[in-house]
């Protein structure tokens, strides 16, 4: 409940936000700049035309409701659109009003939670057992590959089996993960969920948000509490009355923020930095990339050409105040191929194609 309140108040993209199930039917997209105080502070030394932060893609999907796996509600259209998305951001409602429907009727956030889950899993289980029909027939050949996949379809096969989702399952192998990435299986993906609540139990939260962290602690995933409504009224004003609000909230920032950065969080992605003149820019880059992956993000030029990268930190920039006094200092870094990414990195990277 309030996840199309949310998004609006995440992208202002204006998507329909009505009190009644399934307002949403086609997936509405938005994009989201990622919070970087980071950026503020490149600003503060270096004179820029302007600055770019990070950013990422939100959707909101149809709802789900109990038997979406075999096409009630809005399911079939649910099922397909989640597929394509890298995490899952659930929406969970542990608020009481009276004024505000719920689809089952009655406010329980682990039953709504446990719901969609066992969907995911409904869901997946057709697509396992329609591949291992499929790929049972080429694995009698002997072929390597194919024998591969039936085992690693065998596992999520039985995970599923036993009602778990397959992000459950611990897979090392590279060779697997690259395959499991292929089969796109909805309970693989990561969860973060959002409690929704009222807006005076924004801070201290209720029994239902206890339930749930409980829940996702258990599951190595993370909640955020939120108020759908303290966010919209939020995002309508000035940065001078937000800060107001904020305080007389007792809040540090809008819990908007820390949704984008626990996406980030979820995904395993980091930010590095270009600074200069014309633009100040944050590039997103998953954790471990090294110095020619990132170089890549910019272009590909630059990662197939990639001969090394000046980098200093965001600290050394604090501490010596502009790129010449870091150099200077002897805290300006030459790195190669092999680096690998650093957070609060800011780079000038030299390429020959």
């Amino acid at each position: 409940m309030g996840k199309s309140t949310l998004f609006n108040a995440l992208t202002e993209a204006g998507a329909e936000a009505s009190n009644y199930p399934f307002c949403t039917i086609e997936p509405n997209v938005g994009i989201v700049n990622v919070p970087d105080p980071t950026l503020t502070i490149l600003r503060e030394h270096i004179d820029s035309e302007k600055i770019l932060p990070a950013t990422t893609r939100i959707v909101d999907i149809a709802g789900l409701v109990k038997g979406a796996s075999e096409g009630e509600g809005l399911g079939n259209k649910f099922l397909s659109h989640i597929r394509n998305v890298d995490a899952i951001l659930q929406v969970v409602r542990c608020f009481e009003d009276e004024n505000v429907t719920h689809v089952d009727g009655s406010v329980d956030a682990i039953r709504d939670i446990e719901t969609i889950e066992l969907e995911l899993i409904l869901s997946d289980m057709q697509v396992v057992e329609n591949s291992l029909l499929k790929i049972k027939k080429q694995a009698k050949s002997g072929d390597k590959e194919a024998l591969k996949y039936r085992e690693l379809l065998e596992k999520c096969d039985i995970c599923l089996q036993e009602g778990k989702p397959v992000r459950a399952l611990e897979i090392s192998d590279p060779e697997e993960r690259k395959l499991m990435k292929s089969l796109a299986l909805i309970s693989a993906k990561q969860v973060l969920y959002i409690a929704n609540v009222g807006e005076d139990e924004v801070g201290s939260g209720n029994d239902e948000t206890r339930k749930v962290e409980a829940y996702a602690k258990e599951r190595n995933s993370e909640v955020i509490l939120v108020s759908a409504k303290i966010e919209e009224e939020l995002v309508e004003l000035d940065t001078e009355e937000q800060n107001e609000m904020l305080e007389s909230l007792g809040m540090e920032e809008p819990a908007l923020d820390r949704i984008v950065r626990g996406v980030y969080h979820l995904l395993g992605l980091q930010s590095y930095y270009t600074a200069g003149p014309k633009e100040i820019r944050a590039w997103t880059i998953p954790q471990g990339a090294t110095g020619p992956q990132a170089a890549g993000v910019i272009h590909g030029d630059f990662e197939r050409g990639f001969i090394r990268a000046n980098i200093y930190s965001i600290d050394d920039l604090v501490t010596y105040k502009t790129e010449a006094a870091i150099k200077d200092a002897g805290k300006l870094r030459v790195e190669g191929k092999e680096y690998v990414m650093q957070l609060g990195d800011v780079c000038h990277f030299l390429f020959n194609v």
